[in-house]
């Protein structure tokens, strides 16, 4: 089976010595013949049934399909490529190296501490922010109710005889922080 175009038959197959050539010599013929025939009767010795005829079925004949030259396709469909097995078809894709894939760990895990710390950073500032803007507001109250003129009311009557937009503008302050007019 070296050469890929010839065809391998089995002796059975072959025909009972009437295609041998007519160089051949005739006991070549009658051996080949008296081969046959003992290969004939041991088989339907086991099979214990008779064979009409033999079937023939030649081996299979592998073709080197790489060497075919192929021309215009019968469906004049020129972009379709011929069917292939998938074990064919399949290409590994290329795979990096172990070094290339350390060093590509090491730059993943570099690039997220990075953008983990950037993250960290603005969170830091964000809370800073907020942080400066209520003390900022606690200040400004405070310096309010420290500048405001402040009038004690120690009669109860007044309140009593008071309108209600007057009303409203009276609040209840901690005497302990605020002077005294």
């Amino acid at each position: 089976m070296d050469n890929p175009d010839t065809i391998d038959i089995d002796v059975d197959v072959a025909d009972k010595s009437t295609d041998l050539a007519p160089t051949e010599d005739k006991a070549v013929q009658a051996d080949t013949a008296a081969a046959i025939t003992e290969k004939n009767a041991s088989k339907s010795k086991k099979n214990k049934k008779p064979t009409t005829q033999a079937k023939a079925t030649p081996k299979k004949v592998v073709k080197p399909e790489a060497s075919i030259p192929r021309g215009q396709p019968k469906s004049n469909r020129p972009w379709k490529t011929p069917k292939q097995k998938f074990s064919n078809i399949k290409k590994t894709v290329n795979r990096l190296s172990f070094e290339k894939k350390v060093a590509l760990r090491n730059e993943m895990r570099y690039i997220k501490e990075k953008s983990k710390e950037i993250k960290d950073q603005r969170k830091e500032a964000a809370v800073q922010r907020h942080q400066r803007r209520v003390e900022n507001a606690e200040r400004r109250l405070a310096n309010e109710r420290r500048s405001e003129i402040v009038q004690v009311i120690k009669n109860p009557a007044k309140l009593k005889r008071m309108k209600k937009k007057q009303m409203r503008m009276i609040e209840k302050r901690d005497l302990s922080q605020v002077k005294v007019v």
